[in-house]
């Protein structure tokens, strides 16, 4: 409805500051990017079609909020790490299935040359979403 058009006409001032909320922790709760990670879920599925092509910028965003979040040794609390690493890949999971897998095919590089775990772990789950 509604918020799907609003959500098309904005996407690219949108898309600035999804990129903008990923890049920096706010703080052990974490709520900005907790908050934006929700925002792109909804995104992505409003502006469906639009999404392929925005896919390198939000995949390397995603990826790099996950690997922060992993070397992070501040005060974030565990389960707030956890929730963060689980929406990055809830919208991986929907990048993939919009762009008819490519998502997939873009994360074997980084499966293969990366050694930590809580990263291949998101990276898994994505590779085995059907």
């Amino acid at each position: 409805g509604r918020l799907g058009i609003l959500i098309v006409r904005h996407l690219k001032r949108l898309e600035r500051v999804i990129l903008g909320y990923l890049e920096v922790c706010d703080g052990p709760e974490e709520e900005a990017r907790l908050g934006i990670l929700e925002t792109l879920q909804c995104t992505i599925e409003h502006a469906w079609p639009r999404m392929p092509c925005r896919l390198p910028v939000l995949l390397k965003a995603l990826l790099k909020m996950v690997w922060d979040v992993h070397t992070d040794q501040g005060s974030t609390p565990e389960p707030v790490k956890a929730a963060l690493l689980q929406g990055a890949t809830e919208c991986l999971i929907l990048l993939d299935r919009c762009s008819q897998g490519q998502v997939k095919v873009l994360l074997e590089g980084v499966y293969s040359s990366c050694e930590e775990n809580r990263v291949r772990e998101c990276i898994r789950k994505v590779q085995e979403n059907t």
